[in-house]
């Protein structure tokens, strides 16, 4: 029995703990009036450049959404992608949308909100050698060079299904597509939705995609891992933002409707 005591105890007091704790995040950005969210700025349809420098996409809606339902300011923080979650867990941004695949090695590191969208792997490259590469088994020989962006599960993807091939990481989208167009790369992993939208911002220069993904990822909202309480926030907004329809129009505009490309950078 005084086991049990104080096992209840030892309980009610960590239960206690729990939301003083997980009401830092959420303190700091109502102090602040702000919420900064960590974004590479280069991974369209998720987060890219407009043609006048501004920041779009269908996680710019939905970060405004979201501060706004806070009653916050948006303030968004570039960064290469390797560097997002070491940035969240060093406090230096409060939150991730940035096209990042609920993991389970993520998860270790921080809490995820969502699934706000749900994506997966293709391979693009030029006709001629997608041809050949009709799924990762082809790709996986040494005479290939496959670019990825570093730190992402396109790389993880390479390593673990095509662990022969020359695997090439990059900071940004357009490393890899430039090496591939200028046949420094044959291939290059990447979430479908950017392999469709890379072929429609460059036409005419021969780069094809599979006709569907290769595997299902979940894209979610990174979150501090110590903040229960905050993650609890966003997830109910995101409920919220779903009920009402919001997730449907944000997947529509920039997921459905290429319309927004002519604004692209």
């Amino acid at each position: 029995m005084k086991k049990f005591c104080t096992t209840f105890i030892l309980l009610f007091f960590i239960a206690l703990a729990i939301p003083v704790n997980g009401q830092k995040t959420l303190t700091k950005i109502l102090k602040n009036g702000e919420i900064r969210i960590g974004l590479t700025g280069n991974q369209p349809p998720y987060n890219m450049k407009s043609k006048s420098g501004e920041l779009m996409g269908f996680e710019l809606d939905l970060a405004n959404i979201l501060a706004n339902s806070i009653g916050v300011k948006l303030t968004t923080v570039e960064m290469p992608f390797s560097e997002l979650l070491p940035a969240l867990e060093a406090g230096k941004i409060d939150a991730v949308m940035s096209g990042m695949t609920v993991t389970s090695e993520r998860s270790v590191k921080a809490l995820f909100a969502g699934p706000y969208t749900v994506s997966g792997k293709s391979i693009l490259a030029k006709s001629s050698v997608l041809s050949k590469l009709k799924g990762t088994e082809e790709a996986n020989n040494e005479a290939y060079k496959i670019t990825c962006l570093k730190g992402s599960t396109s790389e993880d993807f390479v390593r673990k299904y095509m662990p022969k091939a020359q695997s090439i990481p990059v900071n940004k989208y357009d490393e890899g597509i430039a090496m591939i167009l200028n046949d420094q790369a044959d291939a290059m992993v990447a979430d479908y939705p950017i392999c469709v939208i890379t072929i429609m911002r460059n036409q005419g220069k021969d780069l094809v995609t599979l006709e569907g993904p290769l595997n299902i990822e979940p894209i979610g909202i990174a979150l501090p891992a110590n903040d229960l309480h905050f993650h609890t926030l966003i997830e109910n907004y995101l409920q919220a933002f779903n009920l009402a329809g919001a997730l449907k129009v944000i997947d529509n505009k920039w997921l459905e409707d290429g319309s927004w490309l002519f604004s692209m950078e």
